[in-house]
């Protein structure tokens, strides 16, 4: 079988896989016989197809599937996935070329596709191809220059180097510097790759004209779409230096050793200035350049030095490439580059990666059986990298090795269970280096069980409370079971049982973390409407088929006090009207509050907190403390004012508490006269409400209307029955007398304030009502009685009577409507 996309591996790593790969072919039993190469681009969904391995390897399905085909990577990330029922090779991790390889093109990776009965290990490398992911980017958001005006013509100012991750085409490809009039753009390709541009001077510069100039630098890379960075420059331009540092070299070479200790002295970097004077002072620093990189060294600014500042790493970095740059005083700038090679040294131990290891085996295993495949490595070079690999003390296992750094654990021996069901294996891999380095790693093998014992828990029911108003997600208890069993077999899941709570599932309530067993509350709770929570969790193992068991739980809901008192009575606006004769003690009202909370969150005390209008000797009322009646605490006095104002506090026990007031009036009198002559209707009279207003302009309203029918009705009725009078008088019939209705006093005077000032205001009309209907009865009487009276006599008679009824009806209505009329313009007004 020819192998597929063969192309030359680079780099050491590359190398030393090749020859392990060159050993497994030719000592292997069945060693394979072709590397299969592919190409893809790099950030590809999860899952992409990266080549059909089957077709390509000339391999059967059912030889993937047997032989227990996958993939092996040592330390390094899975990035690809090996379907073996379908024989596909697909994407399994984000591949980010950049992170994966950095600057190193081509960028790829290798792994083997490892099968087993007989063991066959088949390389793959891929290819991740660059796109066009990453912007160029300077490392500083402002470049600042120094530049003496006499500064000749073709001066040259080297650029910060943009960083672009991406590589090739992708990388940065060009510089692009605006407004281009006074200096030019030149860009230098190392021999790297990398680019690099340096500011030309092409027109003399007047720091007299301009004394500044501001500029701006695009990196632009090659992609497509095309992605750029910018950075600003600014240029301060300055007086007389007019010849800048050179080196002597264009290019410095050195080498040092990884791990070299800080302080160590690398090489000396030159540079002269034709100038004299302060002009020709150098100081040297490094260029702007990679990030990281010259944070390894330290460069002395007067000398020249390069010495090392921190750790270098072999394996991270086996050349170090740097600029440094030498300025005199005049801000004049030359630039030179520094190589430095790093020498290997035996400083990394071997990674010992398991490739597959199985736990439990049976007890029924025969000797020669695979326990565990593993993979050792060593990222030092030459013999510093060689490793072997064996086992410590005596176990019925082996190590077996076909293949370069993979190793193979079998059974030496037949185990048996009851007699020893587990087993402690230490592994350990050495590299050839001097003095050499090792590693190990013990292995922890168990002869396999069966799941007999179901979870249990510690107890057997379970109680918690948890104050109501709590937040969402809160843990309220943990629940806990055990089993005896081992690995998935003991691995214990918790859940809720089924259940509904008023017809709404149980879920809707509590949760249950699997892992944890945690119950956590998924809504706020009231106390005030669930007291009390009860349902089942049941722990699960993970065997199969699975084993369970339930334990009942109690979660108490604890009142919190979350609930002010709410006072029922007095009913606002209230007042009380305490006669002036009353004794120390007479009761003036009674607070009555309740408080939806529960225990000592719904103990109530009362207390006055405010009073007004008070007498000098003290206060006069006072309030149950727990009972709110409101008592006068001395006898009512002269210099006591008629209104009295007080503000009741009802508080409740909670911590913290909470309370609500209510304002009681009082009005200190004898009788409503006493209270209508004080500046307490004054007061009041302010304290009208709006709908007060309305529904006293509607009765007034109502009342005007009704007087004016009532008056046209009346007016009505006496000329009809005088026509009627005048018909029975000349048609000789009998007269029945018309006796006028009895208007009645309707205006009750029981019990509140408003009532008996309407008794007051109206008991004028009363009185006059009563004396008019007096004598329109008389008169009506008297007509009656003079029935055999001649006819003419009888007439003048009736007729007078009727205009005295008429009279008096008149009159009733005039003094209903000036009662009303004085209700509304508040002149005995004494409302609360």
């Amino acid at each position: 079988m020819e192998a597929k996309n063969i192309h030359p591996s680079r780099g050491g790593m590359r190398w030393r896989r090749a020859a392990g790969l060159f050993v497994f072919w030719c000592f292997f039993l069945h060693a394979s016989e072709a590397q299969i190469r592919y190409s893809i681009p790099e950030e590809m969904k999860k899952g992409s197809l990266v080549g059909n391995v089957a077709q390509d390897l000339g391999l059967d399905l059912k030889r993937l599937r047997s032989g227990r085909a996958r993939i092996v990577t040592g330390e390094n990330v899975q990035y690809a996935e090996l379907r073996a029922d379908k024989g596909l090779l697909v994407v399994h991790e984000r591949i980010d070329r950049e992170q994966l390889c950095g600057d190193v093109t081509p960028c790829s990776f290798t792994f083997e596709i490892l099968l087993e009965n007989p063991m066959e290990l088949h390389p793959v490398t891929i290819e991740v191809l660059d796109v066009n992911d990453n912007a160029p980017t300077f490392e500083n958001s402002h470049l600042r220059f120094e530049i003496t005006e006499s500064a000749a013509l073709g001066s040259r100012f080297v650029l910060e180097a943009a960083y672009d991750a991406d590589v090739d085409s992708n990388g940065v490809q060009s510089y692009v510097l605006t407004p281009s009039d006074h200096f030019v753009l030149k860009q230098h390709v190392s021999p790297g790759g990398s680019k690099h541009a340096e500011m030309v001077l092409q027109k003399a510069l007047d720091r007299e004209e301009q004394p500044r100039l501001s500029l701006k630098l695009v990196a632009v890379d090659g992609g497509n779409p095309q992605r750029s960075g910018t950075v600003n420059i600014d240029i301060n331009i300055q007086d007389i230096n007019d010849n800048a540092p050179v080196f002597n070299q264009s290019v410095y070479k050195a080498k040092v050793t990884e791990n070299a200790a800080k302080g160590t002295h690398v090489l000396t970097v030159n540079a002269t200035d034709a100038d004299s004077g302060s002009n020709a002072k150098i100081t040297f620093s490094f260029s702007k350049s990679k990030a990281g990189i010259t944070n390894l060294f330290h460069i002395d600014e007067v000398a020249g030095c390069i010495s090392v500042a921190n750790q270098i790493d072999y394996e991270k970095y086996k050349t170090i490439e740097f600029m440094v740059e030498a300025k005199d005083q005049g801000a004049l700038t030359d630039s030179t580059k520094v190589e430095i090679e790093v020498l290997d040294l035996n400083d990394n131990v071997p990674v010992l990666n398991v490739m597959s290891f199985t736990s439990p085996v049976s007890e029924d295993s025969p000797a020669g059986t695979t326990i565990g495949i593993m993979n050792v490595k060593d990222q030092d070079s030459g013999e510093n990298g060689h490793v072997r690999c064996g086992i410590e003390g005596r176990v019925p296992f082996r190590m077996k090795s076909n293949v370069r750094n993979y190793f193979a654990l079998v059974t030496d021996a037949d185990l048996d269970r009851e007699s020893v069901s587990e087993y402690n294996i230490t592994v350990v891999a050495s590299d050839a280096g001097s003095p050499p380095l090792s590693a190990e790693r013990t292995f922890h093998l168990k002869v396999s069980d069966v799941n007999d014992n179901a979870p249990v828990f510690a107890v057997s029911f379970y109680r918690a409370d948890l104050a109501e108003n709590n937040s969402p997600g809160v843990s309220v208890l943990r629940v806990s079971a055990k089993d005896p069993d081992e690995n998935q077999n003991a691995r214990v899941s918790y859940m809720l049982e089924q259940g509904e709570i008023g017809g709404t599932p149980i879920a809707s309530f509590v949760s249950v973390n699997a892992q944890s067993g945690v119950v956590s509350a998924v809504r706020s709770f009231d106390y005030e409407r669930m007291k009390r929570l009860d349902f089942a969790v049941r722990a699960q193992d993970g065997g199969s088929p699975p084993l369970c068991s339930n334990v009942s739980v109690g979660v108490l809901i604890r009142d919190q006090n979350d609930n002010a008192p709410q006072v029922l009575y007095p009913v606002q606006p209230h007042a009380e009207m305490v006669p002036r004769s009353a004794d120390a003690g007479y009761l003036v009202t009674k607070v009555v509050a309740v408080d939806v909370d529960s225990g000592q969150n719904a103990w109530l005390s009362y207390k006055v907190q405010h009073k007004f209008g008070g007498a000098d000797r003290g206060a006069l009322f006072e309030v149950g403390l727990h009972n709110g009646e409101m008592r006068t605490v001395r006898q009512v006095t002269d210099k006591d004012a008629v209104k009295q104002r007080l503000t009741v506090v009802v508080e409740d026990n909670g911590q913290p508490s909470r309370s609500a007031t209510v304002a009681v009036n009082v009005a200190l009198a004898d009788g409503f006269p006493e209270v209508l002559r004080s500046e307490f209707a004054d007061d009041f009279s302010e304290d009208y409400d709006d709908r007060l207003t309305f529904y006293l302009v509607s009765a007034l309203a109502a009342v005007s209307f009704l007087f004016v029918a009532c008056l046209l009705l009346i007016v009505s009725l006496k000329v009809y029955r005088w026509r009627r009078s005048r018909v029975l008088y000349r048609s000789d019939l009998p007269v029945i007398p018309y006796y006028p209705p009895r208007y009645c006093d309707t205006l009750g005077t029981a019990g509140t304030l408003p009532h008996v000032y309407n008794y007051e205001a109206c008991a004028a009309a009363k009185s006059h009502v009563t004396n008019s209907q007096a004598v329109s009865q008389s008169l009506v009487s008297v007509d009656g009685a003079d029935a055999d009276v001649p006819h003419g006599g009888e007439q003048t008679s009736g007729n007078c009577s009727r205009m005295s009824t008429l009279v008096s009806q008149i009159s009733t209505l005039v003094s209903i409507y000036v009662c009303f009329q004085s209700l509304y313009h508040g002149e005995a007004l004494f409302l609360y």
